[in-house]
């Protein structure tokens, strides 16, 4: 651990070494919206974190540093909207509850979320995290005392007793001990529990609608709060302000949560025609996370992995590329989100590669982690394209991403509000 915190806090003091600057950037290749194709040599003004301006050819409107990027293919920030900033699976990750204090999980997201800003992905929303460590660790990055992505996060997920979100194989003495007050049953339980999630900090609620593959529970993959308790929930969230998400795979759990009002579906594993049908209805989001899926089909032999779990991986990992097409071709709007943290920080953008193989085009890939993202999560007057008065989220590849999208797994050039975090590999 102690060799870990001094990771982190070198890491923290090389990035912090690049203050945030007033600065011009000469681009070659501009993909400033995404979606519009790109402009070509441009000058980008950043003055006090944001983009001032973006005007064709090159030139020196101030006396500010010049970066020079004409060589390289120039895109927004990266947004991904399904991560767990604070956490990594591995053999050692179920017992990490138990051993880690929240100041060490915080410490451990901080490690992570440099790692994730500088692949290029300079906002983040993590649905599913310790209280403490992922609200103080959002709070400590947009005070600046910590360099990482801009986070907005729901804490944790707001689950049924013996469901996917609470705590399960261990000894019921360890489970009592560990359980906390996202767990509800029954309506006004649950309305209790949307409450003190926003009390304690939460910006937007992630529920577990129905059972998951990582939770170590033969439980299904199935719908597991009631019709009322989902209507309790989405009441309980909009009155204050604040959307839901649902962690969902069975299509009648996908479906009962879009009928009750949720804003958005994370994973959406077994949705068909008809559920399709519901979302366009709805006018809900899905956000795929079909890296996670290609993960966990690998770690079926892993023996650190619960037998359930295992049994879970199996079956549901195969079936999300698939998944992916059909909401597509059905016309299901859809925000990137890779639910990083089942895979490794830093690697979001194997995701985007999953998407082309499902169907998009590289450019309708890389909008939907900008434009469709930045939207999904209530920021898009700030983030999600290179324009004027927006944050000067500026990454750089020096090859054309939307010939071959896995260039964005190899960014060399990454800007957030200003500051430059990577310059060079």
């Amino acid at each position: 651990m102690k060799k870990f915190v001094s990771a982190v806090l070198g890491a923290m003091i090389a990035a912090m070494l690049v203050l945030a600057q007033d600065a011009v950037i000469h681009a070659g290749h501009v993909l400033a919206k995404p979606g519009e194709g790109y402009l070509t040599r441009q000058t980008i003004l950043v003055e006090g974190g944001r983009i001032v301006s973006v005007t064709p050819g090159y030139s020196t409107p101030r006396s500010y540093p010049v970066i020079n990027l004409r060589d390289a293919y120039v895109l927004p920030g990266l947004i991904d909207s399904h991560v767990h900033i604070t956490s990594e699976n591995g053999p050692n990750s179920r017992f990490r509850v138990f051993e880690n204090s929240e100041v060490d999980t915080a410490f451990d997201g901080a490690a992570y979320a440099l790692r994730t800003l500088r692949a290029g992905f300079t906002t983040v929303q993590d649905v599913g995290g310790n209280n403490s460590a992922v609200f103080g660790l959002r709070d400590a990055i947009a005070r600046g005392a910590v360099p990482g992505p801009r986070i907005r996060a729901s804490g944790r997920s707001v689950a049924v007793t013996g469901g996917h979100g609470d705590m399960n194989g261990w000894a019921p003495e360890v489970m009592a001990r560990f359980t906390g007050t996202n767990i509800c049953n029954g309506a006004d339980d649950c309305r209790r529990a949307v409450r003190q999630q926003i009390k304690d900090g939460a910006d937007l609620i992630k529920i577990t609608a129905t059972g998951g593959v990582l939770s170590n529970t033969a439980a299904g993959l199935e719908q597991q709060f009631s019709d009322a308790e989902l209507a309790a929930i989405v009441e309980a969230a909009h009155s204050m302000g604040r959307k839901v998400t649902a962690h969902a795979h069975g299509k009648g759990g996908i479906e009962s949560a879009l009928r009750a009002g949720v804003d958005s579906i994370e994973h959406g594993t077994y949705l068909d025609t008809e559920t399709i049908a519901l979302f366009r209805e709805r006018g809900a989001v899905l956000v795929p996370t079909v890296l996670a899926g290609v993960t966990v089909t690998g770690w079926t032999n892993e023996p650190w992995l619960p037998a359930a779990s295992r049994a879970k991986a199996a079956e549901v990992g195969p079936l999300m590329l698939d998944m992916l097409r059909r909401a597509r071709e059905g016309g299901v709007t859809i925000a990137f989100g890779t639910d990083t943290g089942v895979s490794r920080h830093g690697d979001n953008a194997g995701e985007l590669a999953l998407m082309v193989e499902a169907g998009f085009t590289a450019e309708e890939a890389i909008r939907s982690a900008t434009v469709v993202a930045a939207r999904h999560v209530q920021m898009d007057r700030d983030i999600g394209t290179i324009e004027a008065g927006k944050f000067a989220d500026i990454i750089a590849v020096a090859a054309d991403p939307l010939r071959d999208i896995s260039r964005l797994g190899d960014v060399s050039f990454v800007m957030k509000g200003g500051e430059v975090y990577k310059s060079g590999r």
